[in-house]
């Protein structure tokens, strides 16, 4: 319970915070409903309303505030209508045995999924074996490590359409690959900064006491710098797993996919359905905090079997 309610403070900050942002969002589209039914605004016309500010608009309009809570197609939704969208196209369509719809989220949930593991899993791995040659050549470490630096500084936007042409020209079918390769990318930086400095986290007296034992580089590294890195890499793949569903679901916007949590995203936007969006977008925070969490899980087992303090 200690640790939950700094949680749910700070979750209830967000929804109050969205609460009170739905009004000067909502206002402008709320004014034009009402003047469509007949009801005397002020200022009429929205081109007038369009020249002024939302919080003089809501000064001279305090009865349409109300109607701004309750739009089919608002600017921003409130967390009930999105929690209940969600729950329209999760839970719901579980309990009518329908979870593996396509228009069901956990199905779409799935789908961006499995692209979400492959692509960590591709990524983790790129970043534990870039850390282990940075580590132990000082050549590699010169070289590597810039370019590392450098290329989480090109935006993933951009690169994505560029992964996923060269995809293509090289015969690679599916979409599921392309959005592997995004996801890795985005997700094997992390891992390898934080295996970097898990890695050379050891004291020299550590290393000096090893030598003084005659112990070979190969069992340096699987008693001393592996078992000292591992704390540096969990809270790494923390990030890498949700940097990694980042890029999974950038991946799926420039494919004209139709499948994935990042599709929805794309369709909604298409379609003007801001339901639609932010219930995907929960989805995807939702997903998020599930696999951080199971991390978190497995890191508290881990180190609590290695003796150490999680």
């Amino acid at each position: 319970m200690r640790n939950l309610l700094p949680v749910l403070v700070v979750l209830a900050a967000i929804i109050g915070i969205w609460y009170a942002a739905v009004a000067p969002m909502n206002i402008r589209v709320a004014l034009d409903q009402a003047e469509r039914a007949g009801v005397a605004v002020e200022p009429a016309g929205s081109l007038e309303r369009r020249d002024t500010s939302v919080w003089r608009l809501m000064a001279a309009n305090p009865g349409q505030i109300s109607a701004g809570y309750a739009l089919e197609r608002p600017r921003l939704p409130t967390p009930q209508q999105v929690g209940q969208e969600l729950w329209k196209t999760t839970g719901e369509m579980a309990l009518r045995g329908r979870a593996m719809s396509k228009r069901s989220l956990i199905y779409h949930g799935w789908i961006t999924l499995q692209s979400t593991l492959w692509g960590f899993l591709l990524g983790t791995t790129l970043g534990i074996l870039g850390a282990v040659a940075i580590v132990y050549s000082r050549v590699v470490d010169m070289s590597l490590m810039p370019w590392a630096i450098i290329s989480q500084t090109v935006p993933i936007v951009a690169l994505a359409p560029m992964i996923i042409v060269l995809s293509s020209q090289l015969g690679i079918e599916g979409r599921g690959v392309p959005k592997a390769i995004i996801s890795a990318y985005l997700c094997y930086f992390p891992v390898l900064v934080g295996m970097v400095k898990g890695l050379r986290s050891p004291a020299v007296s550590q290393l000096d006491l090893l030598k003084t034992y005659n112990a070979s580089g190969l069992q340096a590294f699987f008693k001393l710098r592996l078992p000292a890195s591992v704390p540096y890499l969990f809270t790494s793949l923390k990030v890498g797993i949700a940097a990694a569903l980042v890029g999974t679901i950038v991946g799926e916007l420039p494919t004209g996919a139709i499948s994935g949590l990042g599709a929805r995203i794309l369709i909604g936007d298409q379609f003007g359905t801001p339901l639609a969006i932010w219930a995907a977008l929960l989805a995807a925070a939702i997903l998020a905090g599930l696999l951080v969490t199971l991390l978190d899980v497995l890191q508290r087992v881990t180190l609590k079997r290695m003796g150490m303090q999680a």
